[in-house]
């Protein structure tokens, strides 16, 4: 039975690859925050038989605890500080968690490892949000990285991080440079869950308007679901390496605007959504989307669920949720 240590096993990412993981008959391990972490009791309900160790990103110590008693196979580095607005707010905790924690968990995998580097194969989550101001169009492995904010200047680090322990030391490191990828699992304070769960409200008439930002930005948005397999199938190749995983399609906020919406039976959005400044990034990403064909060749990957289908099942989520009088 294989072994698998996941960082930010409290996000969608993590839940998703902790049961597709435990579907493939690995022992899991979960690295959370604090004991009263208030996503413990989520974690523990939807996927129990992950045994969980107290850890901070931020303190070397206590990661090479978690590996000692986890002993893993593979590392999945998913932990980070990920909603980019907040970047902004406070730079330094972004770069400390999301940026340096990618070096203490290298450093804490080198370590355990001893004389065979490439014993433990580590994941790290690069995202897309380093391309930021694009340089071309769609983005790939060899696209210059040009961040817009703190969040993707500390990805950015962490990916190149990653390389150099590659290259330095033999590890089996690779990233995967994931564009948007989303589920019913996403954070509400995501512009895909404040959608869905905003039109859900407002068929429930629960709720009058979602307040939004900038609606012509434009993403290439994926199901979280598919992309934590493209995690998995990275480090079962022979060869560590970096991989773009996205879809290939662009879509505006506009358009998911109208999506979820018309899934609920209102052709016209606008009377329900207005806009605000205060929720428009100070340096926008406008035109992001991926080109994962060499993830299609190497990997044999491809997406399963297209954006409508996306956006309206997280729409029936929440009508679900909010009727059956979950938050």
């Amino acid at each position: 039975m294989p072994t698998a240590l996941i960082t930010g096993i409290t996000g969608q990412d993590g839940l998703y690859l902790a049961e597709l993981l435990l579907a493939k008959g690995y022992d899991v391990h979960g690295v959370i925050r604090g004991q009263s972490n208030p996503r413990r009791e989520l974690v523990e309900r939807l996927v129990p038989d992950v045994r969980l160790h107290n850890v901070d990103l931020t303190d070397l110590s206590s990661l090479m605890r978690a590996m000692r008693d986890s002993e893993p196979d593979e590392v999945y580095n998913l932990g980070a500080v990920s909603f980019v607005a907040y970047s902004w707010e406070n730079a330094f905790v972004t770069s400390d968690v999301t940026g340096l924690g990618v070096l203490n968990m290298l450093e804490a995998v080198r370590l355990h490892a001893g004389n065979d580097p490439a014993s433990v194969r580590f994941y790290q989550a690069s995202s897309s949000e380093m391309f930021g101001k694009v340089q071309e169009v769609p983005q790939n492995e060899r696209t210059l990285l040009w961040p817009r904010s703190p969040y993707g200047v500390s990805k950015v680090y962490g990916h190149h991080m990653t390389i150099n322990y590659r290259e330095s030391y033999g590890m089996h490191a690779s990233s995967g440079i994931l564009f948007n990828h989303e589920s019913p699992r996403r954070g509400e304070e995501f512009v895909t869950r404040k959608v869905s769960k905003g039109v859900a409200a407002i068929k429930l008439g629960r709720q009058d308007e979602i307040v939004m930002g900038n609606l012509d930005a434009r993403r290439d948005w994926g199901f979280a679901g598919d992309y934590v397999e493209a995690m998995w199938l990275m480090l079962q190749q022979p060869e560590a390496d970096d991989y773009v995983i996205a879809t290939g399609e662009t879509h505006s906020i506009e358009e998911m605007l109208s999506v979820a919406f018309g899934h609920v039976g209102i052709s016209d959005w606008r009377p329900y959504v207005r806009q605000d400044a205060a929720f428009v990034r100070p340096a926008e990403v406008d035109h992001l989307v991926g080109d994962a064909s060499k993830a299609r060749r190497v990997l044999g990957w491809k997406p399963t669920v297209g954006f409508e289908e996306l956006i309206t099942g997280m729409v029936d989520a929440d009508v679900a949720a909010l009727e059956a009088g979950w938050r």
